[in-house]
């Protein structure tokens, strides 16, 4: 990526969308601060800035009241990096948000802080090993067969 690109604004920016899962996401970090271990609330701020936004390591130190070199060298004290904990924050946030809305794709994708929908399914299919479509399609039959 050219340095340029990670200044440029996001096109499907969507404050009314914001404003509807803000509460859950601080819910999920007040209870994850509880949490004395640093990969969860690393994680949970993250699934907090990803919302249409790319998380930097400086902003979660400065969510953790540290500095981004302390966090860094934490995290790799930890075996832990800041890139897989973001990739295991947007897998998680993805099947949440696919199992429990009815968002749209490209809704999705903003909100796990990918400028192109397309960037995110390739993701999602090297997470789970399917498009999003066909894992939320899945999910959904194999509930509704539970059920009846």
């Amino acid at each position: 990526f050219r340095t340029e690109d990670m200044n440029q604004p996001f096109l499907t920016h969507n404050p009314e969308l914001l404003e509807l899962i803000a509460p859950q996401l601080d819910a999920e970090l007040r209870q994850q601060q509880a949490d004395d271990g640093l990969e969860p609330q690393v994680k949970t701020i993250l699934k907090k800035l990803l919302a249409g936004h790319r998380p930097r390591l400086e902003d979660v130190a400065r969510e953790l009241g540290t500095s981004a070199r302390t966090l860094q060298r934490r995290l790799l004290d930890e075996g832990m990096s800041f890139h897989s904990l973001v990739e295991e924050a947007r897998r998680e946030l993805a099947k949440h948000y696919l199992l429990q809305s009815s968002l749209e794709l490209n809704e999705t994708a903003y909100l796990l802080g990918y400028e192109d929908p397309n960037s995110f399914i390739r993701a999602f299919h090297r997470w789970e090993g399917a498009s999003p479509g066909e894992w939320r399609s899945t999910r959904a039959r194999n509930a509704t067969v539970s059920i009846n």
